[in-house]
C-alpha cells in the first residue's frame, strides 16, 4: 500500500462526490399529479438512490436496488428521461444524480424523497441524504456487524468514520482504522475506532499482514472506503477465512479492475460484496437512523446524555450558499468531514 492508494482524486472526479457538501434537506414547495406521499410544507430528504416501494426489489428486505428505476449516472429525471430545468434562454439544464441540490429550488421524483419529522434540525438531517448514512448502513445493513466482532476500515474519511460509527452502534468491540494520516486516529476515536494502522508506515509488512497478526487470523468485517482497486484486494486479504466479509463502498476510476486469485476465493470461504448507499432502503431506514439520533443514551461516568447515533460530530463546517467554493476547497484539502451549505443564511 502506498501514499497514492489513499490520495484524493482529481478535482474533476470530486464533482461526482459532492454529496459531501450538498444541502440535502428540503421543504416541499408543491407536488405533481399522482403524488400522495408528501404534501406542500413537508420536510423531506432527497436521495440519489430510488425507493419506488412497488418493484420486487424494493419490496424485498434482501436488496435496496430498485428495478423499476435502476440507478445510473444520468442527466435526466429517471422516470421520464427528460430534464425539468432550463436557463434564462430556455436552453436545458441537466439534473445531477436525480437530486440537483445546488439550487434554491429543485425537482425530484417521489421515489427519491423520504419524508421526515420537521423538528429534526436540517443541518443534521441532511447528513443522511448520503455519506454518513452510507457508512452507517454498510456496517448495519450490508455487513450485519455483530456484537463483539472485529472490524477493519480502510480509509478514515467521513465515509470510513461513518462505518466506524455504524460498527460501534452494532456492538463491535475492536474497530481498526487504516489510513496514511495518523491524525485520523484521534478523530476516529470519537466514532469508536480502537486501533490504528498507518498504511504508509508498516515497515516490510503489508497492511493485511499487520491486521492478520493483530487479530490472530483477520478481521471479521473489512470495509474499503477509499475507492482503490488495490485496497479492495488488501481488505480482502485482511479478512478472516471461513466467515469474513469484505464490503466495498468506494469506486475506482472507470476501467479499474479487482484481481483475486481463484484458488483463494474457493479455499478461503470469504465474502466480497458491494454496498451502494450502505444497503439502506431510504424510505424505511432513514427514519430509523433519525430516531437513533434523537434518542439519547446515558454516559454515567461523565454525567451527560449523548445521541445514540452521533451526527453532530460529523459537521465540521457550515457556510452560506455564496461560499460554495470555500466548501469545495475544504473538501479537496481534506480539512472537513461534512460541510453544510445553508441556502438562506
Amino acid at each position: 500500500m502506498t501514499q497514492n492508494d489513499f490520495a484524493d482524486f482529481s478535482v474533476d472526479y470530486i464533482h461526482s462526490l459532492t454529496e459531501a457538501i450538498e444541502p440535502n434537506c428540503r421543504v416541499v414547495e408543491s407536488v405533481g399529479e399522482g403524488v400522495n406521499e408528501v404534501v406542500e410544507g413537508d420536510t423531506v430528504i432527497p436521495t440519489f438512490l430510488p425507493d419506488c416501494g412497488e418493484c420486487l426489489d424494493c419490496q424485498s428486505r434482501k436488496s435496496n436496488l430498485c428495478s423499476k428505476l435502476p440507478f445510473k449516472v444520468s442527466p435526466w429525471m429517471a422516470r421520464y428521461e427528460t430534464t425539468r430545468f432550463t436557463d434564462l434562454n430556455g436552453d436545458p439544464l441537466y439534473h445531477f444524480l436525480f437530486v440537483s441540490s445546488f439550487s434554491e429550488f429543485t425537482v425530484v421524483d417521489i421515489a427519491h424523497l423520504t419524508k421526515i419529522d420537521s423538528a429534526i434540525p436540517p443541518n443534521r438531517a441532511c447528513l443522511l441524504s448520503c455519506g454518513v448514512s452510507t457508512g452507517v448502513g454498510a456496517a448495519w445493513r450490508s455487513a450485519g456487524v455483530e456484537a463483539g466482532s472485529t472490524v477493519a476500515i480502510f480509509g478514515l474519511g467521513s465515509i470510513g468514520l461513518a462505518v466506524a460509527e455504524g460498527a460501534r452502534l452494532c456492538g463491535a468491540t475492536r474497530i481498526i482504522g487504516v489510513d496514511v494520516n495518523p491524525d485520523k486516529f484521534e478523530i476516529g476515536k470519537k466514532f469508536g475506532v480502537t486501533d490504528f494502522v498507518n498504511g504508509a508506515d508498516s515497515g516490510e509488512k503489508s497492511v493485511s499482514q499487520v491486521i492478520n497478526e493483530m487479530t490472530d487470523g483477520g478481521a471479521e468485517y473489512c470495509f474499503e472506503c477509499v475507492g482503490r482497486a488495490s485496497l479492495v484486494q488488501e481488505a480482502y486479504a485482511s479478512c478472516r477465512k471461513g466467515w469474513g466479509k469484505t464490503i466495498v463502498l468506494g469506486v475506482d476510476k472507470p476501467g479499474s479492475q479487482v484481481t483475486l486469485p481463484s484458488h483463494d476465493i474457493l479455499h478461503s470461504g470469504k465474502s466480497l460484496l458491494g454496498s451502494l448507499f450502505g444497503g439502506l432502503k431510504p424510505k424505511s431506514d432513514i427514519p430509523i437512523l433519525l430516531k437513533r439520533y434523537t434518542d439519547k443514551v446515558s454516559v454515567w461516568e461523565h454525567g451527560i446524555m449523548l445521541h445514540e447515533l452521533q451526527l453532530d460530530e460529523f459537521v465540521t463546517h457550515e457556510v452560506k450558499f455564496e461560499e460554495i467554493n470555500k466548501a469545495f476547497d475544504l473538501l479537496i484539502e481534506g480539512n472537513c468531514l461534512r460541510c453544510v451549505i445553508w441556502m438562506d443564511k
